[in-house]
């Protein structure tokens, strides 16, 4: 644990996530803040990018003279190909998506449940656009379910979106194996939600703030 630390922000929080995806990987990232994981993967790890909208060999975001806006991920940021990159028909992306062919993938959040049920695609509000996209595909079919977010709702009133059962339309159930905040890692398996490494934030400070059943791994034999 950290507690003596800042928060991570969007740059170390990326790197961090980026860390834990095994070598020889293929994954994809959905859109917003999981898309920076990209540019953190280390080159020698055989790290394969997946995108949706047809794309396998997907390299970190483009910039400058590297933007070609032909060359886009599910998002619409342009981004650069690594040697070997493929392209295919939307329907064959969503084909390897939905048979178990990716081994991660990395969706943002608006809530994730004590089981690993993820919601992520509709706050419930009738005024809210709803935005599916892959995510219902992706949370079913990839073997490994990371989920980045806010741990807390910091624009409404400050209330934890790792929470004991979710309250907004579901997009999975029981389908988040990992959740990586600026504050906190989380594992989730069947039996527990386990806090792994704390930043600027103590394990038994954080544990009250969730109210949710919690082991911290180092202090209780986790």
């Amino acid at each position: 644990m950290n507690p003596d630390r800042r928060p991570l922000d969007r740059r170390e929080l990326a790197a961090r996530v980026a860390r834990d995806i095994p070598p020889g990987a293929y994954v994809n990232l959905g859109i917003g803040l999981p898309t920076t994981v990209a540019s953190y993967l280390d080159p020698s790890a055989g790290i394969v990018l997946h995108t949706e909208n047809g794309m396998l060999g997907m390299g970190p975001e483009a910039h400058g003279d590297d933007i070609d806006h032909d060359l886009l991920n599910a998002g619409k940021v342009p981004v650069t190909e690594l040697p070997g990159a493929a392209y295919f028909h939307h329907a064959d992306s969503f084909a390897m998506m939905r048979g178990g062919h990716l081994d991660v993938c990395i969706l943002g959040a608006f809530q994730v449940a004590v089981n690993g049920d993820l919601a992520n695609w509709h706050t419930g509000a009738a005024d809210a656009i709803p935005a599916v996209g892959g995510a219902m595909d992706l949370a079913i079919g990839a073997k490994s379910v990371y989920v980045m977010m806010d741990l807390f709702n910091f624009a409404r009133d400050g209330t934890p979106k790792l929470v004991r059962a979710c309250t907004y339309p579901l997009t999975g159930r029981a389908c988040v194996t990992r959740v990586y905040t600026r504050h906190a890692v989380f594992h989730i398996d069947s039996a527990a939600v386990r806090l792994v490494e704390t930043f600027g934030i103590g394990g038994d400070e954080l544990a009250l703030r969730l109210d949710i059943p919690l082991v911290i791994e180092g202090e209780h034999g986790a």
